[in-house]
């Protein structure tokens, strides 16, 4: 059976428009991209404030990608 490779990662902590490569292997992940090619979106998970963390699935290697970070950017909008 294959071991699934867990990653977390904070969206507050990335530079640049969103982007940022699979902590596995390397591929670009863009969150303009709509076609779910290189990744795709496994859950969200909310609380009371709002969103908490995305789960995302990495088409190129299998790995899941906790996406954090989703409250500071409730607070700047």
């Amino acid at each position: 059976m294959k071991e699934t490779n867990i990653h977390k990662l904070d969206l507050t902590k990335i530079d640049g428009n969103g982007d940022f490569p699979c902590p596995r292997c390397g591929t670009v992940l863009s969150p303009d991209d709509p076609t779910e090619e290189k990744y795709s979106i496994l859950y969200p998970r909310v609380n009371r404030e709002g969103l908490e963390e995305v789960v995302i699935l990495c088409n190129s290697c299998g790995s899941h990608i906790h996406l954090t970070g989703f409250s500071l950017l409730q607070e700047i909008a």
